[in-house]
């Protein structure tokens, strides 16, 4: 593979939290070694042995991780779109994560090899600040995480799922708030680890009920009478 050159991913690079205390000189330093590649949808981006050789970078599309079960289903952990990152922990630690990195749609990752990222990144007392507080805001999404596989009503899942979703990547406007991403019932199903026709039949009375709507762009607008219900209902 070889180094990328065509496009210019500056801006994205400088919305990433350690690479924002960067001078120009050490951003183009790092926009040298990044290699560019490119992943039609539902292709494996990595597997768990993988993990440990690069930190990525999501310059377009969206794409998720995942855990599959003996029986094969399927469970996302997060989900990543453009300006996101992943893999900065395994590259701390030398251990595999275990979970597989799947594009959910045309995606294009920058891939910032070990080395590279030991000789920019991890030597630079700035960006350890930085880690450190990525590493707890991660620890917070994993919280998240457990906290909504511990809910046993559905209803209160699919609701925690949204919520979190749009707190991470939600757009506020005068509706409410855009989640700016096409989520299926089946991601929305899988990220719950419920049933997709479970889920199809919850969005669906959400909708009914005027608490969230879908776009013409399967973009999900939640409505404060959803915040407000989902509220209401975790008490």
């Amino acid at each position: 593979m070889s180094a990328m050159k065509s496009h210019n991913h500056r801006t994205i690079l400088e919305g990433i939290p350690f690479f924002s205390c960067f001078t120009d000189e050490e951003l183009t330093n790092v926009e040298q070694v990044i290699v560019e590649k490119h992943y039609k949808k539902n292709a494996v981006i990595l597997m768990e042995d993988e993990t440990k050789n690069y930190m990525y970078v999501v310059f377009s599309g969206k794409i998720k991780v995942v855990q599959v079960s003996p029986e094969g289903k399927e469970h996302i952990l997060v989900i990543r779109k453009k300006g996101d990152f992943f893999g900065e922990m395994s590259l701390l630690d030398g251990k595999t994560q275990p979970a597989t990195v799947v594009a959910m749609e045309d995606a294009t990752i920058g891939l910032i090899a070990k080395n590279d990222f030991d000789r920019y990144l991890r030597n630079n007392d700035r960006v350890l600040q930085e880690i450190i507080s990525l590493l707890c805001e991660r620890l917070r999404e994993s919280w998240m995480m457990l906290r909504i596989l511990n809910l046993t009503d559905a209803e209160q899942r699919v609701r925690a799922v949204l919520t979190h979703v749009s707190s991470l990547y939600g757009v506020k406007d005068l509706r409410g708030t855009i989640i700016p991403m096409k989520l299926t019932h089946k991601e929305i199903a899988d990220y719950a680890s419920l049933a997709r026709e479970t889920v199809s039949r919850l969005l669906s009375s959400f909708c009914q009920s005027g608490e969230i709507e879908i776009l013409e762009n399967k973009n999900i607008v939640v409505k404060p009478s959803f915040v407000q219900n989902t509220l209401t209902s975790s008490h």
